[in-house]
């Protein structure tokens, strides 16, 4: 299998200390099977960072390979998923709130943050958090979360 990872940076070897806090899955290396959602991804950090360049990073996976690992899939959107991306997103700590080597499953769109913050208020409650946060096409994202995990990932 294919996978993909847009970013602004030059990467050497993947390094999970190089992640970020509060995102969907928890801490990890994100991918995705869409080349199309990568490129996306890489120009918006570009953007937003104002540095380096839009880069996309191709790598191959033995799917036969990924059922020596512990790994949690999500079919699609539902509301498990939508609470464990929010318990993810609300956590800004280095703790991994989970033990899974690999998670894949829907992207969240990127009014999370606010949506978010309107369950904690009560404004709405985890069923309507759940709707708010579909993304507007149905994207898949892996999250290597663990060494053993990312070392599966193969450059072609």
């Amino acid at each position: 299998m294919k996978l993909y990872h847009g970013t602004n940076a030059i990467i050497k070897i993947i390094d999970l200390n190089q992640s970020r806090v509060g995102k969907d899955f928890g801490i990890g290396f994100y991918l995705t099977p869409d080349k199309l959602i990568a490129s996306r991804q890489a120009e918006r950090k570009y953007v937003q960072y104002g540095k380096g360049e839009a880069r996309v990073y191709e790598y191959n996976v033995d799917e036969g390979v990924l059922a020596t690992l512990k790994v949690l899939s999500f079919d699609g959107y539902s509301l498990e998923w939508a609470r464990f991306v929010l318990r993810n997103r609300k956590n800004r700590t280095w703790e991994q709130l989970h033990d899974y080597d690999i998670v894949v499953g829907p992207i969240a769109d990127d009014v999370v943050g606010y949506q978010i913050r309107r369950v904690e208020e009560g404004i709405i409650t985890e069923e309507q958090f759940l709707e708010e946060i579909k993304y507007h096409m149905v994207t898949i994202q892996y999250l290597f979360a663990t060494e053993k995990a990312v070392k599966l990932l193969q450059v072609p």
